[in-house]
């Protein structure tokens, strides 16, 4: 179901896009990031545990924040990401944060990684809106098991696969579960700024949790946690009602898997 290269250069075409809108959004709150918040959530901090003078690689990194925040908790860290614009701001980051000696990062999309670091990691992590801008999970697993040192982890955070089945108001069922397809569609805007200018094309996929976990377990990664939450710690949906620092949909609340996170372990 790859389609050639084009999905790349689309896909980081947009990101940079975003990008640019994100580091100044509320959403990202980069003067409270520096000022000392850490961008970590509960559900994917309970998983990492302590961090401390472990080597960790963030996959998909974004712009660096949580990468900058696994630094700040004592990790020697490594953040990939595709976007330019993103890893450009990441260093502007860490530099601005004297962290630029616990925290590096490279521009590659996440399938060359390989080609690009030479390191071997305690942990691998990614989050929140990462596997569906991969068309191939196989793949994507291979990495993931290739940097991961023996005895180490595998740890994400991501939003549940039943989330992109509906439209953009969760009015209608308009997707499938399953990877039938690439979904190609001329986006604007973006979740930080919906009447935001941004136009672009996005390259995207669906993948059911049975071919993330499969994918990850034919790398020979053993599953240690799984877990699935009714409530997304972050308000980038539409027709969402917040309670307590958790946002649901309305209508749906307790009713809808809105997350997932799990813990693999590499075998010694």
């Amino acid at each position: 179901m790859e389609p050639n290269n084009d999905y790349l250069t689309a896909n980081k075409v947009l990101w940079n896009k975003r990008t640019d809108v994100h580091v100044n959004s509320v959403f990202y709150d980069v003067p409270g990031f520096l000022a000392g918040n850490n961008s970590l959530k509960e559900i994917e901090l309970s998983l990492l545990e302590d961090v401390a003078s472990t080597n960790l690689l963030h996959l998909q990194c974004h712009f660096g924040q949580d990468t900058l925040s696994l630094a700040r908790m004592g990790a020697q860290v490594t953040g990939v990401d595709l976007s330019d614009t993103a890893i450009a701001q990441a260093n502007a980051l860490a530099a601005q944060m004297q962290l630029t000696s616990q925290a590096r990062f490279v521009c590659c999309d996440v399938y060359s990684a390989p080609a690009h670091i030479n390191d071997r990691f305690d942990t691998v992590f990614t989050s929140y809106g990462t596997i569906g801008w991969l068309p191939d999970l196989h793949k994507w697993a291979a990495v993931i098991g290739h940097f991961l040192k023996p005895g180490g982890h595998f740890v994400m955070a991501d939003f549940h696969p039943v989330v992109w089945m509906f439209d953009d108001y969760f009015k209608t069922v308009a997707y499938s579960y399953f990877n039938t397809e690439a979904l190609i569609k001329e986006t604007t805007g973006t979740y930080t700024d919906r009447n935001s200018n941004i136009k672009s094309t996005s390259y995207s996929w669906n993948h059911p949790l049975s071919d993330i976990i499969t994918a990850l377990t034919a790398q020979g990664l053993q599953l240690q946690v799984f877990r699935e939450f009714d409530y997304s710690p972050y308000n980038c949906f539409s027709n969402t009602i917040e309670k307590n620092g958790r946002f649901y949909i309305q209508g749906m609340e307790g009713k809808l898997p809105m997350v997932y996170a799990f813990k693999f372990f590499k075998p010694l």
